[in-house]
């Protein structure tokens, strides 16, 4: 059996009881970073074996976790916070034992992306989540002009030292739009920053910011997108 398990992104009290449960019963966890998920392991006493599982290591350990799973061990797949796959590595390890008909069991907690969408005042009754924005200003930028007329709530994550230009084109693609910044979520410097594109850079050249970010952008007005899609009206003579 798979286990998908959802670990703390800040907080080490976010580990469902569940979660605990599992990674103490698991065969062996396997891990983004063991180095990070140790530190997991000790402050709970989880002494359960870790084995890396990257994207740069996938191709080859895969078909060592499918044997072992295939004989009957279990084995924990957990990323370094968060939700396994969502933007995280994952997604080649579930495919495959899907395919060979291994039980994927997901064990669900904390979630960057939905703490964020709840906590940010704007609508969240349809969303899209589109990860981490390309590095490419040329690409982010088309992406970005792409997403200028969607009507539901954006949210990407970034980087501190990408977080600019990334405000930047933003501002270019989607005007005054409201925008929420969370960041730090559940950490001891949580902070969650309400404005538009404008505002919310004008404060980080004033003070900086660090730490793990989730980006908020309200979508476009759904009166507006539809004006947009109909285009210019006409008068009758």
């Amino acid at each position: 059996m798979l286990y998908l398990i959802s670990t703390p992104i800040g907080n080490l009290e976010d580990l469902t009881f569940r979660a605990l449960r599992v990674l103490r019963e698991v065969t062996v966890i396997a891990a983004e970073d063991t180095r990070h998920t140790q530190k997991l392991c000790a402050h709970y006493g989880i002494t359960t074996p870790l084995t890396s599982y990257h994207d740069f290591n996938k191709e080859g350990k895969t078909p060592v976790l499918l044997k072992r799973m295939l004989e009957g061990d279990s084995i924990a797949l957990v990323s370094d916070a968060g939700t396994p796959l969502i933007s995280d590595p994952g997604y080649y390890l579930v495919t495959r034992a899907a395919a060979h008909n291994i039980p994927v069991v997901p064990i669900p907690g904390a979630s960057a992306v939905l703490a964020a969408l709840a906590s940010s005042a704007l609508p969240t009754d349809t969303f899209i989540f589109q990860g981490f924005l390309p590095r490419q200003s040329g690409k982010r930028s088309r992406l970005l002009e792409h997403l200028a007329n969607e009507p539901r709530t954006l949210i990407v994550f970034e980087t501190p030292h990408r977080i600019e230009r990334t405000l930047k084109a933003i501002q270019e693609a989607f005007g005054d739009r409201k925008v929420v910044l969370a960041r730090e979520l559940t950490k001891i410097h949580e902070e969650i920053i309400r404005g538009t594109a404008k505002d919310i850079l004008a404060g980080y050249r004033e003070r900086g910011l660090k730490g793990e970010m989730t980006l908020i952008i309200e979508g476009k007005s759904r009166r507006k997108s539809k004006e947009a899609n109909q285009g210019p009206t006409q008068e009758k003579s």
